[in-house]
């Protein structure tokens, strides 16, 4: 695929297919196990795991840090000239060194320190034992999860977007049938749906990894020139996507504690299944970001404006069908979730209805948000990329779920991201169209 000269539209949309499968490596995993656990365990498995989902953000986060930050680099120097291909590759070998140094940090927190992490993250004593069921052996496999994450962008970026969908399909496939075995046929209950996850991303590992024996594949380990200086890159580059999947979680802590302080452990559960709606929901909109990225990179660095304005419309077509699409169904039918998730109790059915309603509003406007920030990472606009991933994921959001329910009742607090969408796309709409009126007009590229 000709990146710099063939026709955006289908370059696009053959991207996105693949993108999509890909970002499901950051939902696929937990939503097969709510739905298992939920069945097995009720709702005390659905809260249980409700405070183990900021683990997955931290993990996901760092991933994305070095994958999305490298792989953009990466990108924008390939396109720039056919000289660049031994700089490109040095921030491939930068972001594996910075994936392996994070992996053993993560590896190490959630090790030795799993037990006051979960009680950080909202957990109660009694669905303590059953969050740390789940995690025993997630502790084993954590490297395989970050280091899926920071992959899958640089096969996007070299061309084989097919391959990161196919490892991660191959690894959920097995992550479905794993956890109805392990978790009902084997009775494991929580620990056989951990087991299986594990399982499933050492597979999806694998499978990436044979990009590395074909002949069209053009990354390399090689010797980095200034290593801390371009893992200083990668990590200013990567900040603002890494921040988008950090501040969920620091999100669905401060949700937990709001909502067990005014609400109990029903709403949590409820939450918690909303949160994995609201994860998926992300991951469609990092699918669009993540399939537009190494077009809008590519094009960039060699200045070719009107084919990032056509890559645009064609993100803003996928970003607007997917938000039509999530908020219409969870208006429509709220309990489906539930019914899917979990065996409901009638207080469960009873009190989900107005929370999902309310909540999944935020769908209108959160693709948009999240894509924003790949589109700003690709024009090099770091500072726009910041300000929409930390308001929307620490400023306006924090603030939103403390005082909502202070100033509202313990109910308004599921206004609080809707109300952040809204005000972050506001500023999301003024820059974009800023900063993609000042693009140059398209110069002849040499084949």
């Amino acid at each position: 695929m000709d990146l710099l000269q063939g026709p955006i539209r289908p370059i696009f949309f053959r991207y996105l297919a693949a993108a999509f499968g890909s970002a499901m490596i950051t939902s696929i995993y937990s939503i097969v196990d709510m739905a298992m656990v939920g069945q097995y365990h009720g709702p005390d498995g659905t809260a249980a795991l409700a405070v183990v989902l900021p683990i997955w953000n931290i993990i996901y986060s760092l991933g994305l840090l070095m994958g999305i930050g490298g792989s953009v680099i990466f990108s924008t120097l390939r396109g720039r000239s056919d000289g660049e291909t031994g700089r490109s590759n040095e921030y491939f070998t930068v972001s594996v060194i910075g994936a392996a140094l994070l992996s053993a940090a993560v590896w190490a927190l959630i090790v030795f320190g799993d037990r006051p992490l979960l009680l950080l993250f909202g957990a109660e004593e009694s669905m303590l034992p059953l969050a740390r069921q789940y995690v025993l052996p997630i502790k084993f496999a954590i490297p395989c999860f970050l280091f899926n994450q920071m992959l899958a962008a640089y096969l996007r970026n070299d061309e084989d977007p097919a391959l990161a969908t196919v490892a991660v399909l191959s690894g959920g496939i097995f992550n479905v049938f794993g956890d109805y075995f392990f978790v009902f046929t084997c009775d494991m209950g929580i620990y056989g749906a951990g087991l299986a996850t594990a399982i499933g991303a050492a597979i999806t590992l694998v499978v990436m990894l044979t990009h590395f024996f074909k002949k069209k594949n053009t990354l390399r380990l090689v010797r980095p020139a200034r290593l801390w200086r371009q893992m200083r890159d990668i990590c200013v580059t990567g900040f603002a996507t890494f921040f988008i999947d950090v501040a969920m979680g620091i999100l669905t802590i401060l949700f937990n504690r709001q909502i067990m302080a005014h609400l109990g452990t029903s709403a949590l559960a409820v939450y918690g299944i909303i949160v994995n709606i609201s994860t998926f929901v992300q991951c469609c909109a990092y699918s669009v970001g993540q399939a537009a990225q190494p077009i809008l990179s590519v094009n960039f660095g060699t200045g070719q404006g009107g084919r990032i304005k056509e890559t645009l419309r064609c993100a803003l077509a996928a970003v607007a069908a997917f938000s039509l699409f999530w908020t219409v169904l969870s208006l429509a039918a709220p309990n489906l979730y539930m019914q899917v998730f979990m065996k409901p109790t009638e207080e469960i059915l009873s009190i989900a209805p107005a929370i999902v309603r309310t909540y999944c509003v935020s769908f209108l406007l959160l693709p948009l948000n999240i894509f924003s920030t790949y589109y700003f990472q690709a024009l090099m606009k770091q500072t726009a990329a910041f300000i929409v991933s930390v308001a929307r994921g620490l400023i306006v959001s924090g603030i939103s779920i403390y005082l909502l329910p202070v100033a509202f009742g313990p109910d308004a607090i599921w206004l609080a991201m809707p109300l952040t969408e809204l005000v972050v796309a506001v500023y999301v709409v003024e820059r974009i169209r800023t900063y993609t009126r000042a693009l140059p007009a398209d110069r002849t590229v040499r084949a």
